[in-house]
Order: C-alpha cells, then structure tokens, then sequence
C-alpha cells in the first residue's frame, strides 16, 4: 500500500487549502459531466435543422420522417454496434433504455460522392439530442455517424431538366 503525506506550510491558512480543494473538485465535476453526453436542445424544427446545417449538411426544409421508438433494456448486437457508433460521438443510448424516443429524418443534399439516397437521422429524448447517423439507403449502403467524414461539398439542388423545359 502506498501512502501519500502532505505537508501544509503554517504560514498558509487551512481555509485557503479547502477553497483549493473544493475548486480541483468542482473542476474535475464539470468536466466529467461534460464528457458523459453533448448537450444539444432540439425542441423545434428549426433547432434541428441548424444543427444540422452547423456541421455542414445542407438538408430538406422539413423532416422526411418522425418516428416514435422505444430503446430496448437489453441490447442486440445490432444495438450494440450502433450504440458503439454514438459513443464515438460522445453519446451514449444505454442511458436512455426502456425510454420511448423521437427520430427525426432529413433528406441530405450535399453528401460528397452522393447527390440522393442520404439521410440524416436525429434521436430525441425529451427535446434534447442523444444520437443520430447519416445513412445512405441504397441496397449497399452505409452508416456514420453525424460528423462529416470529409467535408460536405456545398451543391445547390437544382431543378430537373423536364422541369426547366417546363418553365420556358
């Protein structure tokens, strides 16, 4: 075992010392609460989307999808995979087991290589943000997490040229 002694200089009050003390511990608190989850409040439409366009998505006006889900108490490896996806985020569904959650859906335009078929999925829990991906839903697609990999290229959705001819 091994033991660690300080000794206080007489000249410094005790009551500095504890100040100190209090202060280390409150530090290393907030810290750890920071570290366990991000704290982003998705209480509306508009939250989501800037959200999402803050990392560079440029995404549909509104949501494609909202659907209600109840994260399973126990784990599949399904959800294990996915949930070891959320924590490389710095997000965390254990916490949020047995709890009925939102997902929201948005149609992503400007995934590099990938003009359609992208979507960005936000989980909500009691209007704050606990996870979420970009998955290509192409039969050989793909799953990431919310951070763009490289950034996105910023594409301008443009009509089709049927429709151009149309408007002439």
């Amino acid at each position: 075992m091994f033991v660690k002694t300080v000794k206080v200089n007489k000249g410094l009050p005790m009551w500095i010392l504890c100040i100190a003390v209090l202060a280390a511990a409150l530090a290393v608190a907030v810290w750890a609460s920071n570290r366990s989850g991000l704290n982003y409040v998705m209480e509306n439409e508009e939250a989501r989307r800037e959200f999402l366009n803050s990392l560079g998505w440029q995404v549909s006006e509104e949501y494609l999808d909202c659907r209600i889900v109840t994260i399973p108490e126990n784990f599949s490896d399904i959800y294990k995979s996915y949930n070891n996806l959320q924590r490389e985020q710095g997000f965390n569904l254990l916490k949020y087991r047995g709890k009925t959650v939102e997902i929201y859906s948005y149609e992503v335009y400007n995934y590099p290589g990938k003009p359609e078929n992208i979507i960005a999925n936000l989980i909500i829990f009691e209007g704050k943000l606990i996870g979420g991906d970009i998955t290509c839903t192409e039969l050989d697609g793909f799953m990431q997490g919310l951070m763009p990999e490289t950034p996105p290229e910023q594409v301008t959705v443009s009509t089709s040229a049927s429709e151009q001819s149309a408007e002439s």
